[in-house]
């Protein structure tokens, strides 16, 4: 079976230290090329210019976009053009109004739009849905805290407009809950803390609920140094489930039954080569739509400046 050919556009830590060695270890996909204003890639064709690279290469089947958010659109509109798959990096775009037509021009070209959610690719999502399935969930609670310098450091798109501040790790937590909770959630309050100098939070507190009145309650701070904190736990009438590790690790009453290994990104090309061969899509919106309500609904402080 002949491999997807994959261009990798944008090369930040995010591409070099997940995307590309989850392409290198997946069949049926392969890295072919990629684009970057400042950036190579060793052992393949490397443009600054993403135009060149389609007209250098028309053998590029995909387009793997893991640049800021807020560029994605239009490198999308020109790979649909050309003819090409697209999948993108989280959280798929800056603004929910911008997906709507790629996913119709992906229709139409009859090629694939995958917007990834890594976080629910990771070994203890499934089986947590799973064992949720047939519970009944009495409230849910989200830790999510990290250390915004040893993930993003000199990032500063994080902190503008489009960038999403703590969401942009929080999302991850939202795909995970959104994945194995058997019912929809909405937002009902949250208090977003913003660093004086800066465009978007550095923490969040989130109450949801689904439509029963099931508590949902999400913390997010990326000013956490040490150990970080990556949890969901769902209280329900079979017990205590608690995810770990981002995603990693899943316990029941305190017993561990899942400890799995870091499986996301090459969940995330292993599912897109499949959708790439009947040229289907995978567009779920959930995670990026509560963020917006978070922005929408949220009561926002000033907190000291982040430097």
């Amino acid at each position: 079976m002949t491999s997807i050919r994959i261009a990798l556009v944008g090369v930040g830590k995010i591409a070099r230290d997940q995307h590309v060695p989850a392409i290198a270890g997946q069949e049926g996909v392969e890295l072919v090329a990629a684009c970057s204003r400042n950036a190579t890639l060793e052992g393949v064709a490397s443009f600054t210019d993403f135009d060149e690279m389609l007209r250098a290469m028309p053998e590029i089947d995909a387009v793997s976009l893991c640049t800021p958010p807020t560029a994605r659109l239009d490198y999308a509109l020109k790979a649909f053009a050309a003819g090409k798959h697209v999948i993108l990096e989280k959280p798929p775009a800056a603004t929910l109004a911008e997906i709507e037509p790629l996913v119709r021009l992906a229709a139409e070209a009859k090629r694939t739009l995958f917007a990834t959610w890594h976080s629910r690719f990771a070994d203890a999502v499934a089986p947590a849905r799973d064992w949720l399935a047939n519970a009944r969930i009495e409230r849910a609670t989200v830790t999510w805290k990290e250390d915004v310098r040893h993930w993003h450091p000199g990032q500063d798109w994080i902190w503008e407009p489009g960038g999403l501040g703590v969401f942009d790790p929080g999302i991850n937590a939202l795909s995970i809950v959104t994945a194995i909770l058997p019912r929809p959630i909405h937002l009902k309050a949250a208090d977003l803390e913003f660093p004086s100098n800066r465009a978007t939070p550095i923490a969040a507190r989130l109450s949801f609920a689904d439509l029963a009145g099931v508590p949902v309650e999400a913390e997010f701070d990326w000013r956490q140094t040490g150990p970080q904190t990556w949890d969901v736990d769902v209280v329900a009438d079979k017990g205590h489930l608690k995810i770990s590790k981002g995603g990693a690790v899943l316990s029941i009453d305190g017993r561990t039954v899942v400890e799995g290994r870091d499986n996301e990104y090459p969940g995330i090309y292993r599912r897109f080569a499949e959708l790439a061969r009947d040229n289907r899509s995978d567009v779920d919106l959930t995670p990026l739509t509560l963020v917006a309500d978070a922005f929408m609904l949220g009561r926002r402080a000033s907190v000291e400046a982040f430097v």
